[in-house]
């Protein structure tokens, strides 16, 4: 996996390349290219056998003109005070292209999670959930699961929270299990918005997505679910992959049965019937559609001339370079990007955090409902940037869409002081 890139700098290069298309001042477009503030903490976390351990943690909060900040929570080896900048800068843009009311934020712990038990894993959570909760609140910054958290890490924070607060706030964080407040359909949403995303695209570009051959880089919750999802629309999965490796079978995976597999036994590799692939190889398959979702960075500019694929839909935040993006542009590659295809995980704990604040819950048929009108809104609303513009690629209409949006909420609400 490519990583010479700094996701920070990635994400700068991309506003600054969709900028050259509107007419914003240079000054406007340099604060919306930097975070408003991070935190960065040492938590100070007892082990199983009495002794302390060391994590660092950060939370960028990196624009809130539209409302309040918004973003996930990572654990993982590979944080660093850049990548999780460029996540939260991510969210804004994210959250303005599906117009959602909320800024954008994300936390980070640097951490290696099956190292530790869950009790240590618990305590890590609450010592972080104590730092953050001046800068948190229901109105303020709205956290929520991302790479390798889920609904257990948000329920002990949330009760972390509430515990020091002394009060009930259901809506502080989302991704929450249904028992403690979430929402029907939030485990699935990013995946399903990752399908959606393919599904207009193929029709968009006149093309039938039913028999289509496709690769999906990356088999957690993201990519595993827009794998059964696109499957179930009648296209072909041919290759998935996790950290441990990838399998191929040309005639096609049951993507559910691959998911049993990986559940007992802890990767997708060695599932019968099937070739193994490395990273690099599933990457440059010869298919119609390739879902990363995995981590960032991983497609750089070399590997993207070898990438075969003609359509992209990005399951993972910044798995494409700018470098990369150039190339790919340049050899007629359509991609779309994150800040619309996984743009569902952030609109579904939207609507978790209205039903938390209306204590009113949807049922999953609504939730599903509402998050495909989100989704093909705001893709019809990037085609027309797009068509309007005459723009190079998908990504830079995204962010046209994006930026326009927080440019006028920022100008009709002033600068202050």
């Amino acid at each position: 996996m490519a990583q010479e890139a700094n996701p920070f700098e990635s994400l700068q290069e991309q506003i600054d390349d969709a900028a050259a298309y509107l007419d914003v001042r240079d000054d406007v477009i340099e604060r919306l290219k930097n975070p408003e503030r991070v935190l960065e903490t040492n938590l100070s976390v007892e082990m199983d056998d009495g002794s302390i351990e060391l994590f660092r943690a950060y939370r960028s909060q990196f624009n809130g003109d539209r409302g309040p900040y918004k973003g996930g929570i990572r654990y993982h080896p590979g944080v660093t005070r850049d990548e999780v900048k460029a996540l939260s800068g991510w969210m804004v843009y994210k959250c303005a292209v599906v117009d959602i009311p909320y800024g954008g934020g994300k936390g980070g712990i640097v951490i290696e999670p099956k190292d530790y038990s869950e009790g240590e894993l618990e305590r890590v959570s609450r010592s972080f959930a104590k730092e953050l909760r001046p800068f948190i609140g229901v109105d303020r910054d709205i956290p929520a699961p991302d790479v390798n958290t889920g609904q257990r890490e948000m329920n002990w924070i949330k009760d972390t929270y509430e515990t020091l607060e002394n009060t009930t706030a259901p809506g502080v964080i989302t991704g929450k299990a249904l028992d403690n407040g979430g929402s029907e359909g939030r485990v699935e949403a990013t995946g399903r918005s990752t399908m959606l995303t393919a599904r207009e695209a193929f029709k968009y570009l006149d093309r039938d997505i039913e028999g289509a051959t496709v690769a999906v880089q990356g088999y957690g919750n993201a990519g595993w679910i827009a794998a059964k999802l696109i499957e179930d629309l009648g296209a072909n999965i041919v290759a998935v992959s996790d950290s441990s490796g990838g399998i191929y079978d040309p005639d096609g995976l049951d993507a559910r049965a691959v998911k049993d597999f990986k559940n007992e036994t802890g990767s997708v590799s060695g599932y019968e019937g099937t070739e193994s692939l490395t990273n690099d190889e599933l990457l440059t398959l010869d298919v119609d559609l390739l879902v990363p979702a995995a981590l960032e960075n991983a497609i750089d500019g070399d590997l993207a001339k070898d990438v075969q694929a003609d359509i992209i839909a990005e399951a993972a935040n910044g798995p494409l370079t700018p470098r990369a993006d150039d190339v790919l542009t340049e050899r007629g590659v359509h991609v779309f990007p994150d800040i619309l295809a996984n743009a569902g995980g952030v609109t579904v704990s939207y609507f978790e955090w209205v039903q938390n604040r209306q204590r009113f819950y949807w049922t999953e048929e609504r939730v599903n409902d509402e998050l495909e009108r989100v989704i093909v809104d705001a893709f019809e609303n990037l085609v027309d940037a797009y068509e309007k513009h005459d723009l190079p690629n998908f990504r830079t209409a995204a962010y046209v869409v994006a930026i326009q949006r927080v440019v006028d909420s920022y100008a009709q609400s002033g600068n202050w002081p």
